[in-house]
């Protein structure tokens, strides 16, 4: 009989490749079967975070952002470095070895922890009735195999959402993968989404030197994020030379040919436009990935969005299957999906161990949104619009990174953190910040959050002087009116 694992993982992102770490080191056996497949054709553990998202995307922004300071800014501190020029295959070779450390950082945590890794797409066969133990099929290349395991984990993330106007050729037609291996800067570069891909995406090709217009559909711009926070992330935008946002638009057309890609859309007012570009990025959002699972096969249950439907633990329709990551709903984020895995991971290890699984779920309300633009943008718990909807009785404190001695010093000026408390407990609510390095800023405002601080514990708190972290200290204080700095 071939062997039975405890658990297997199909998908080795940031969900997957940690939940079956996780069962590994809670002493169970676990596979993770995996197809990602890099460049060049070999297996590439991680996902679409480590081998064509977060990873990589951070590692151009970082570059980017570095060319863009020798420009434009270092002249402010007496710096001149003569004419600087980029790099553009020497950036994208950075942050390929950046990738493959980290993909091959993987396989090694693999080895040390005793989990076995396996290439191909799982799909999900039957359940033995007598045995209870799922058959999982891996199909690398045509070759297959059979995986036998007592519990299951769909980890499988998503893909990009299509647009049914065009094919993505990563030529002229990009997606994240083609946006992060373009080897020249186009002159003129579209991108339709104006969400965090679409962002960030623009925001390192413009830093290098592209026209950049980004079309959006919807209305507002940025209407997942405080309106506040919205209104000054496109203030801060437009002012940016070589980047233009436009909200409300319909694409009506995209014609490509060798030397060009022609966009026609109607603009918020209706009226019909048209945008010619050499690169165009498809940035549309993402789509669970549960193509070739099984789904229909074994009865599993998805929604109507496509998301397989699980209930506060992961745990599927299915017996001793469960789901996380950017298959589930909620947030599609790595650390969302990376938490959802331990979860999963420790239920499994207390059901196997015959005891009762009583560990908190995962709290959507208590997870970061980072997006890594110029300033950055980053915001915890809840906004004030849907504060208002909800009739919740609120007040805001709000401090400006101008009053901060360390933005001044470091030139980075723009932005502000506000701080949303419960009118009669005070209990924060909500954390909502653009600026510098507000994506390590976020996280004093999710612990705090986490264990259900209120706007005075945070402001009875000291914070290093001088410190960008004295602005969340400022907006905190201002909730009661007690702002010293302003």
């Amino acid at each position: 009989m071939s062997e039975v694992f405890d658990v297997a993982v199909i998908g080795a992102g940031p969900g997957g490749y940690v939940a079956a770490i996780r069962c590994a080191q809670l002493g169970l056996n676990a596979v993770c079967i995996d197809e990602w497949k890099n460049a060049k054709g070999k297996a590439s553990l991680g996902g679409t975070c480590l081998n064509v998202g977060c990873i990589p995307s951070k590692a151009l922004l970082e570059s980017s952002e570095n060319y863009f300071q020798i420009k434009h800014k270092l002249s402010a501190h007496g710096i001149t470095a003569g004419q600087a020029s980029i790099d553009v295959p020497t950036m994208i070779a950075r942050k390929d070895k950046i990738v493959t450390t980290f993909t091959t950082g993987i396989s090694s945590l693999f080895k040390k922890n005793k989990v076995k890794a396996m290439h191909g797409k799982g799909t999900l066969l039957q359940q033995e009735s007598d045995t209870k133990i799922w058959q999982v099929k891996v199909d690398d290349s045509g070759n297959t195999e059979t995986v036998l395991a007592k519990h299951i984990i769909i980890a499988t993330g998503s893909v990009p959402r299509p647009l049914p106007l065009i094919t993505i050729d990563n030529n002229r037609i990009l997606d994240n993968s083609g946006a992060l291996a373009m080897t020249e800067i186009p002159k003129r570069l579209g991108v339709i989404g104006a969400g965090v891909i679409g962002l960030e995406m623009g925001s390192v090709w413009r830093r290098l030197g592209s026209e950049v217009t980004i079309l959006e559909a919807m209305p507002e711009f940025l209407m997942a994020a405080d309106e506040q926070i919205a209104k000054e992330a496109k203030s801060a935008f437009a002012k940016e030379p070589g980047l233009k946002i436009q909200t409300g638009v319909k694409i009506q057309s995209i014609k490509a040919d060798n030397d060009v890609v022609a966009i026609q859309y109607l603009d918020a007012e209706s009226q019909m436009q048209m945008l010619d570009v050499d690169k165009l990025i498809v940035a549309i959002g993402r789509v669970p990935n549960t193509t070739g699972l099984g789904a229909t096969e074994n009865g599993l249950a998805l929604d109507e969005r496509g998301f397989v439907v699980v209930d506060q633990y992961c745990r599927t329709n299915l017996s001793n299957v469960y789901a996380i990551g950017d298959v589930v709903r909620g947030p599609m984020l790595a650390h969302k999906a990376s938490e959802e895995g331990v979860t999963v991971a420790e239920m499994i290890s207390h059901q196997e161990k015959g005891l009762p699984y009583e560990n908190e779920t995962v709290d959507f309300n208590t997870i970061p949104w980072v997006i890594y633009t110029a300033p950055e943008i980053a915001w915890v718990g809840k906004n004030e619009q849907e504060l208002k909807a909800a009739g919740v009785a609120y007040k805001v404190g709000q401090f400006p990174f101008i009053a901060n001695g360390r933005a001044r010093a470091m030139g980075e000026t723009s932005g502000f953190v506000k701080v949303i408390a419960d009118e009669n407990t005070d209990r924060v609510l909500g954390v909502h910040m653009i600026g510098p390095h507000v994506s390590e800023l976020i996280s004093e405002a999710v612990m705090a959050m986490k264990f259900s601080a209120s706007s005075e514990d945070i402001a009875c708190i000291i914070h290093a002087h001088p410190s960008l972290s004295e602005v969340f200290h400022e907006a905190a204080l201002g909730v009661n009116k007690r702002a010293l700095h302003i």
